[in-house]
């Protein structure tokens, strides 16, 4: 049961509770697997509520409730009562800033999840899927077979996700443990003034995607290049042979025996994937600490 004193607080601030559930609701709609077209928008919205709804007693505006001027200090000045600036321009810009460190945030555990992806397409190509690309649900985008199956791999990863002790913490867990975090530490005036450690994490995010796909899939690719050179010998020195039609099977089974055999070990390389990227969101709300000094909502 939910104590009276809090629904009436959160009945209070209801601006706070909007600005915490556009940023959640921002998250959702780019996050992976919460952005699926097969999850509905009314669901997607409900989520962001009880989101917000869990967060909001945390908010720092929300802690000052009992305070006489009832005011907030940010960085870049005093941030007024927010329970008399509901239909205010200003109130109308926060709901957007507020959107905009969602969006941030979606997108760089979007840039986490694409790695799985990528390193499912480097390959697909050399196993001779080159051409199976359909629309992939989880990703919302066409995706070789691969592809899609090593993404669907990495959300059932995800969903039992096991934390460096070996705990088993559950990737939802720590996506709104995140999410929670960037409440008690960002608001879009903290993220102006500390934006260099937010464009090095999507910049290092981006570079560090296509070297995480590179080292997921290189064993696979490795072998099927040697596999590639063999057959091509093998044409050349008994050319009677029909490579062609010979060596997308030899492909296709050395790759299946491949990442059968491989597969445990894909595991901790997607656990330990999605780790670091995790840890890389904590790390930038500490850099952003320092430099704004707080920056809680």
């Amino acid at each position: 049961m939910v104590d009276n004193d809090v629904l009436q607080n959160i009945l209070l601030f209801g601006p706070v509770f909007l600005l915490i559930a556009a940023r959640a609701l921002a998250m959702i709609e780019v996050a992976p697997l919460l952005s699926s077209e097969a999850i509905p928008q009314v669901v997607k919205i409900s989520l962001a509520g009880l989101v917000a709804f869990a967060v909001i007693p945390t908010a720092k505006i929300f802690m000052a409730a009992n305070s006489p001027s009832g005011l907030v200090t940010l960085p870049g000045g005093t941030l007024s009562d927010l329970r008399s600036e509901t239909f205010s321009l200003r109130f109308f810009l926060l709901i957007i800033g507020e959107g905009i460190i969602g969006l941030i945030l979606g997108f760089y555990i979007m840039i986490i999840f694409s790695a799985f992806s990528t390193a499912g397409q480097f390959f697909s190509l050399q196993m001779g899927f080159g051409a199976s690309e359909t629309f992939d649900p989880l990703s919302q985008i066409e995706n070789p077979l691969m592809g899609q199956y090593l993404n669907l791999v990495s959300m059932l990863v995800f969903l039992a996700l096991v934390n460096n002790k070996g705990e088993i913490i559950g990737g939802f867990n720590l996506l709104f443990t995140g999410f929670w975090s960037s409440v008690k530490t960002i608001n879009i005036i903290s993220l102006v003034e500390g934006k260099e450690p937010v464009v090095t994490m999507i910049v290092s995010g981006l570079s560090r995607l296509f070297m995480d796909a590179m080292i997921i899939s290189l064993p696979i690719l490795g072998t099927l290049f040697l596999t590639s050179l063999t057959t091509g010998l093998i044409s050349k020195a008994a050319p009677q042979i029909n490579i062609l039609s010979e060596g997308f099977p030899i492909s296709i089974s050395v790759a299946f025996i491949l990442i059968l055999a491989s597969l445990p070990y894909m595991v901790e390389a997607f656990t330990r994937v999605i780790n670091s990227g995790f840890s890389s969101i904590q790390t930038l709300y500490t850099q952003i600490r320092q430099i704004t000094a707080g920056g809680a909502l």
